[in-house]
């Protein structure tokens, strides 16, 4: 782990993660539900190519919430065509956690979050490093810098958290993130 985590980052993510796991205990019967608190995941963000914002709480008791996800479908659409899309929501669990690890707070900056066929081939045409098959056309990748975090940290975080795909984008001052098979570039 690198060495720009803190305890106090550590503590978090870990708490994070188990009341992630220990959430699902509250559609169990009876004495389970004792197990797991009530626990509300908030997630900001900032689409940097429209200027939209939202601050919402996706996901409460257990339970994703449809109002809150429908806006975060529509926040992270194909900005180039309309196109929305499900984003899935071990996406967002991913961004909270990271939230937590790195003691982040603010909006995530979007660089990207669904990208539809037809924008995909365009970049591929105009551009490299654009995957033919890539996450974002199913809604499961993300590219985002979150302001006060250094985005070496980010990347380091995002790794530690071993829980998809990381790239790191220095030069155009992103990350992204994906729920993949765990690797890195």
């Amino acid at each position: 782990m690198s060495d720009h985590l803190t305890v106090r980052g550590r503590r978090r993510f870990l708490a994070t993660i188990a009341t992630t796991v220990l959430a699902p205990a509250v559609l169990l019967p009876g004495g389970a539900r004792a197990l797991a608190a009530p626990v509300a995941r908030r997630i900001a963000f900032v689409h940097t190519h429209t200027g939209e914002r939202l601050s919402t709480v996706y996901a409460e008791d257990g339970a994703y919430l449809p109002d809150a996800l429908a806006a975060i479908n529509r926040l992270l659409r194909d900005f180039r065509t309309g196109d929305v899309h499900p984003i899935d929501p071990a996406l967002l669990d991913q961004l909270a956690g990271l939230t937590e690890l790195t003691g982040g707070s603010g909006c995530y900056e979007v660089i990207c979050g669904y990208r539809s066929p037809r924008t995909n081939a365009m970049l591929r045409e105009h551009g490299s490093g654009v995957a033919k098959g890539s996450l974002h056309l199913q809604g499961r990748a993300i590219d985002v810098r979150l302001p006060g975090v250094p985005l070496a940290e980010l990347r380091d975080a995002a790794r530690h958290m071993a829980a998809g795909g990381v790239g790191y984008y220095p030069k155009s001052d992103f990350i992204h993130m994906d729920t993949g098979r765990v690797r890195s570039w």
